[in-house]
């Protein structure tokens, strides 16, 4: 199960983690001469994402000490601002040479400060995210520490302090696999626990992982002394092959006695005849004992070949659900919420609407490929500080769709192939008509030239009849949007799709 020292981790859902971390009384004592000019000094934003829970506890005539609830905290004011928390402090403790940042303990104790390193080191690596409900995204301050499980010294695999419900966006794709997945979290502990077992499975980066570790993070927020354990296939097969090299296969079997929920993903790697056969039994121990399981992966029961029939029949008892691929709708949520997120670090961050429509559109394979494609915008406008245009936006995704684009597919082709499909001539496509019988081929072009061809969105309008690219852009949701649920267009679009590969 995974351990969240409270020192590290400040994860209260619905709760804003600045004002859980602030001072008791920030208004008294010692430093507030020093805050103060903090404040006037980085401005408000920067002193309340940095400063606001920092506390000065002692002076002794050369060194000012203060204390952060965090080592990611201590980390960054070391790395930008000790020069300016320097300044600040001697205006108040007067003869202070240095500035002392210590890691706050529960108690109240300071962790001595460690060689100074990168904020980005106490981070986990990046991943994929998302959050539900009204149009504008929701941005919370979020954990800081990369937390793990430990059952009877049994520990699991690490769990992102990023994923949590409240980054998690909802959307038609994903709707019932977050619906099943807050059930769990909220009901592990009660006498009608919700659905179990919980089997969430989708293709690669849609969320699965992500929705397990918010499990696991709003679990141990309602009740810190639930045995909370997550493991990926891979962990759990290493874990068990120590057991038998050590011939202690007993000791790993009695370790899940005490969990309340297991959490185990990527389970199409559980591989190994012994292996295969202890998951099964420690699986049917589980939910006998009317303990969770929640499972995920990137296949179906029916589709995992290595179950044998009685594990399969046992998944499928509970909630089988699928994470489908982001309709348009979703991955402007998803994209807005990334947005969102550096913004609430960096306010100076911004990305225009129209290259946000160009990342939903030309980004539909996972929700990793669009929070990839921010963090490479961020990274951009921090080296360039200039605005994020259309041209710059089709530079720096370029390879995140090359791979898929089939690239010798013209769109003298795209209108040749259409023109002939829906019965109207290549000048009635170019042309300005406006009639549905003209407008709706019109659409599918534009639509096939974005997905099928290099072309930027403003080369596809002017090949359309020097449209704007706005046009070209509304076309393309418009299509994507009717693709929801129309079998009819989706068949109709393979094999125009066919026609142009020949």
């Amino acid at each position: 199960m995974q351990t969240i020292d409270t020192a590290e981790i400040s994860a209260t859902s619905g709760t804003d983690t600045r004002r859980a971390l602030a001072p008791t009384n920030p208004g008294t004592g010692k430093g507030q001469k020093a805050r103060a000019m903090l404040r006037a000094r980085l401005g408000d934003e920067t002193f309340t994402s940095w400063f606001n829970a920092l506390e000065f506890d002692d002076f002794d005539g050369k060194t000012v000490k203060v204390s952060v609830p965090v080592k990611f905290l201590r980390n960054w004011i070391q790395s930008h601002y000790l020069d300016d928390l320097l300044q600040c402090s001697q205006a108040e403790f007067a003869g202070a040479e240095r500035v002392e940042v210590l890691v706050r303990q529960p108690g109240g104790a300071s962790l001595r400060p460690q060689p100074v390193k990168s904020p980005a080191a106490d981070l986990p690596k990046p991943f994929a995210m998302e959050q539900a409900g009204s149009s504008q995204p929701i941005v919370r301050p979020l954990p800081v520490a990369i937390g793990r499980t430990h059952v009877a010294g049994f520990e699991g695999s690490p769990l992102d302090p990023r994923y949590t419900f409240d980054s998690f966006v909802v959307g038609s794709a994903n709707r019932m696999a977050h619906a099943g997945a807050t059930q769990v979290a909220e009901t592990v502990l009660n006498d009608s626990p919700g659905f179990n077992p919980l089997y969430i499975h989708s293709q690669v980066g849609l969320g699965k992982t992500h929705l397990l570790h918010a499990i696991a993070w709003e679990v141990r927020r309602r009740a810190p002394a639930a045995q909370v354990l997550y493991l990926t296939a891979e962990c759990f097969r290493y874990r068990f092959v120590e057991a038998l090299r050590s011939s202690d296969p007993l000791s790993f079997k009695e370790k899940f006695r005490s969990i309340n929920v297991l959490l185990i993903d990527d389970l199409e790697f559980m591989q190994g005849e012994k292996t295969e056969q202890e998951f099964d039994h420690i699986i049917n121990a589980l939910l006998d004992g009317g303990r969770h399981v929640v499972v995920a992966s990137a296949r179906a029961p029916g589709q995992i070949e290595r179950l044998n029939e009685r594990m399969r029949s046992r998944l499928q008892r509970g909630l089988v659900t699928e994470i489908n691929t982001f309709d348009h709708e979703l991955r402007l949520k998803v994209l807005e919420q990334r947005v969102a997120e550096k913004r609430a670090n960096d306010p100076s961050f911004e990305v225009p609407r129209e290259v946000v429509d160009l990342l939903a559109d030309r980004l539909t394979e996972s929700g990793r490929e669009l929070e990839g494609a921010v963090t490479r915008l961020y990274a951009t406008w921090q080296y360039m500080r200039t605005p994020l245009k259309l041209d710059i936006a089709e530079t720096v995704i370029r390879d995140l769709v090359q791979g898929v684009e089939p690239r010798r597919i013209k769109i003298e082709d795209i209108l040749r192939i259409v023109s002939r499909h829906f019965g109207v001539s290549k000048g009635d496509l170019l042309s300005q008509r406006r009639h549905r019988s003209v407008v709706w081929p019109r659409q599918i072009g534009m639509y096939l030239a974005k997905q099928l061809t290099a072309r930027s969105l403003p080369e596809i309008g002017r090949r359309f009849g020097n449209r704007d690219h706005t046009t070209v852009l509304h076309a393309i949701r418009k299509i994507d949007n009717e693709l929801n649920g129309n079998t009819r267009l989706r068949e109709e679009l393979e094999e125009l799709k066919k026609l142009l590969s020949h």
